[in-house]
């Protein structure tokens, strides 16, 4: 009988230690960005060039991005994550990412978002924008996409 109740004790531990477990384990959410120049104008032909792409997962509230560029015409001068209205549409910054300061090089950063702003990036309105010595407004732009 005591045997007995020490085996069920014992199920009754390990059930609720891998509840314990499971419900603070955070799922996450894997997100990819494309980046790339805006339609241009004539005018942007001698400034803005160049590709890049970067991932990102979203752990509970912590956005970590990493990413790579290729073919500026001037050096990168920053990374920013902004949110706009809409994808697509452009908006204001609100955080930082380090960027290489070079005409080739990468991106990355660790982000703790508001609550707002978790919802902005499941809707598809956050944004990177890397700048350039030649396009100080913009060089590269790319919406995080699921």
């Amino acid at each position: 009988m005591a045997l007995r109740r020490s085996v069920a004790l014992l199920g009754i531990t390990a059930f609720f230690t891998l509840l314990a477990v499971a419900g603070s384990a955070q799922t996450q959410e894997k997100y990819r960005v494309r980046l790339a120049t805006v339609p241009m104008d004539g005018g942007m032909r001698n400034t803005v060039a160049g590709t890049g792409a970067a991932t990102a997962v979203l752990a509970g509230s912590k956005l970590t991005v990493n990413g790579t560029f290729d073919g500026l015409l001037s050096s990168a001068t920053t990374a920013q994550v902004h949110r706009g209205p809409a994808m697509g549409v452009r908006g204001p910054s609100f955080a930082e990412l380090t960027v290489s300061k070079a005409q080739k090089g990468t991106l990355s950063g660790a982000i703790d978002l508001t609550p707002e702003q978790v919802q902005a990036l499941k809707k598809g309105q956050l944004y990177i924008q890397v700048s350039s010595e030649k396009a100080p407004d913009g060089n590269l732009w790319g919406w995080f996409v699921r």
